[in-house]
């Protein structure tokens, strides 16, 4: 549920005109400096919203929102699911330049994170440029003209000088491959998807998955089920997520003392930050990681069997490693049962594992994650000489800087491929990447050239150095993960820092580009 107490300050309404924002040099205006540039943005989630907020402080002014759904929010207005929430400080988990001083707790949940990406559409007066519930279905570079046609799938075409991706890597649910799921009696469906009009209360439950997504709603769900049984292909590495509610006192100094809010930021950037060592395989840093989460799981499980079935058999980090203070206290509720067995099929009935033994349940809920090495998927993307984007990434997905592709001229992409992070916030990464982009917006604005394409041997010499970086790193450890594709290629994290990445992204270098 909403909390009060932001609604009134992220009071917004759709239509009303928000304020200007003015902050140092980065006063709003409408006036462009030389040619005019038609942009389309795909999605309306973190990246999108900060891709359009920071091209309108630019000056450019035509610019179009594509957003499939009927709302701004991307992930946050996709997964509803209960419990759905942040597992990073929300002094983290917003932007830099809008901080979320309306946030009731450290650790936000979905209605407020929403809330707050509604605010900053109203407040950057965005929602004039967004076309809701219009989902973008190809994109092909047009050589004569040096555009991409943009196609809606009701039909719709329109030409822009340059395209900007925002639809993330979290944003198609992935059911699992297990036989017999559409012979299955029952109710159904992904967490992504959540069901809100059926009711679990008295249900026997089925819990398909033990990721980030399921630590949160398998402790919500639990007292209210009859019988939930939680099927676990690999336990999760967790640490402590000390949630609280703020008081009346501590909101008022996030919002009114900005150095006390300014300071904490930076001590926690600075904390996140020191902990992308623990990612490189056998660090110090990964062994502490590793003590510290054991330490979690031995102090809330007392029961050594139990214990056993919820202690990682990998090496830490190599998976996601997730924050709860909650999910491990649920298992030891009688009407709870962790089954470690893998599943051979699904029945009319239930789920059947790999003993013999049928689970009976009414529902099944897939708490299965996403297709998060299929980027832009399941947009058609076509750049010069009708190359497929799909086409070029057949090996895996890879982009200089996760920005740019050779062969697609004039399309950025936020939260690309090798951007996604093991420690800190993707929120700021986001931002690296969109002031990149618009570096590489305004030299075309300048009217000097109409295209950029990075250079072959560029992107070649940047993902070759990015693959020794990471065969050093947990992830390229043998375990299965969705930042691996199906060859093994790690194609979603960044093997650095922000700091680092902040600056490699900090100045555009155009003979990085063919220009044209």
């Amino acid at each position: 549920m909403e909390s009060p107490s932001l609604a009134r300050q992220y009071a917004v309404r759709r239509g009303a005109k928000g304020p200007a924002h003015k902050n140092g040099n980065n006063t709003m205006h409408s006036k462009t400096k030389n040619k005019n540039i038609n942009i389309a943005i795909i999605g309306t989630g973190f990246s999108g919203l900060c891709a359009a907020i920071k091209l309108k402080l630019a000056g450019f002014t035509q610019f179009t929102l594509y957003e499939k759904g009927d709302d701004v929010g991307g992930v946050w207005r996709a997964n509803t699911y209960l419990g759905a929430a942040c597992d990073v400080f929300w002094h983290l988990y917003s932007y830099s330049f809008e901080p979320g001083v309306g946030f009731t707790c450290p650790y936000p949940e979905q209605a407020e994170i929403q809330n707050y990406q509604r605010y900053c559409a109203e407040k950057y007066q965005l929602y004039p440029h967004i076309q809701f519930s219009t989902e973008v279905e190809s994109l092909r570079f047009q050589e004569e003209s040096a555009q991409w046609l943009l196609t809606t799938k009701d039909g719709q075409q329109h030409h822009y000088d340059a395209v900007i991706s925002g639809v993330g890597q979290l944003s198609r649910p992935k059911m699992p491959a297990i036989k017999g799921m559409d012979t299955f009696k029952g109710h159904s469906f992904h967490s992504a998807e959540w069901d809100h009009d059926y009711a679990l209360a008295g249900k026997r439950v089925a819990v398909i998955g033990t990721g980030a997504s399921a630590i949160q709603f398998i402790p919500r769900i639990a007292p209210e089920v009859a019988q939930l049984n939680v099927f676990q292909r690999s336990a999760p590495y967790l640490l402590p997520r000390f949630q609280r509610e703020y008081s009346a006192l501590t909101r008022w100094v996030f919002k009114h003392v900005p150095w006390y809010r300014n300071v904490m930021r930076h001590a926690i950037f600075q904390l996140a930050d020191s902990s992308a060592s623990a990612f490189i395989d056998q660090s110090r840093a990964s062994k502490v990681l590793k003590q510290v989460s054991l330490w979690h799981l031995h102090r809330q499980v007392k029961d050594p069997a139990l214990r056993q079935k919820l202690t990682p058999d990998y090496p830490v980090g190599c998976k996601r490693v997730l924050f709860a203070s909650d999910y491990f206290p649920t298992y030891e509720r009688d009407n709870v049962n962790l089954i470690t067995q893998g599943i051979k099929r699904i029945t009319e009935a239930g789920v059947v594992t790999q003993d013999g033994t049928e689970h009976e349940v009414d529902v099944i809920i897939y708490g299965t994650g996403f297709h998060a090495t299929d980027f832009l998927a399941p947009i058609k993307v076509k750049g010069r000489r009708g190359l497929a984007l799909e086409e070029r990434w057949q090996k895996g997905a890879e982009a200089y800087l996760g920005i740019t592709v050779d062969g697609f001229p004039n399309l950025f992409l936020c939260y690309g491929p090798n951007t996604n992070l093991g420690g800190n916030s993707i929120i700021y990464m986001i931002e690296c990447q969109v002031n990149y982009i618009l570096q590489c917006l305004e030299a075309i604005r300048a009217g000097q050239f109409t295209t950029l394409e990075v250079r072959q041997e560029v992107i070649r010499d940047y993902n070759i150095q990015l693959t020794k970086e990471l065969d050093k790193t947990v992830w390229s450890q043998n375990c299965t993960s969705w930042y691996h594709n199906a060859e093994g290629k790690i194609t979603n994290n960044w093997p650095g820092t922000n700091e680092r990445y902040r600056d490699v992204t900090k100045t555009l270098t155009l003979r990085d580009y063919e220009l044209g």
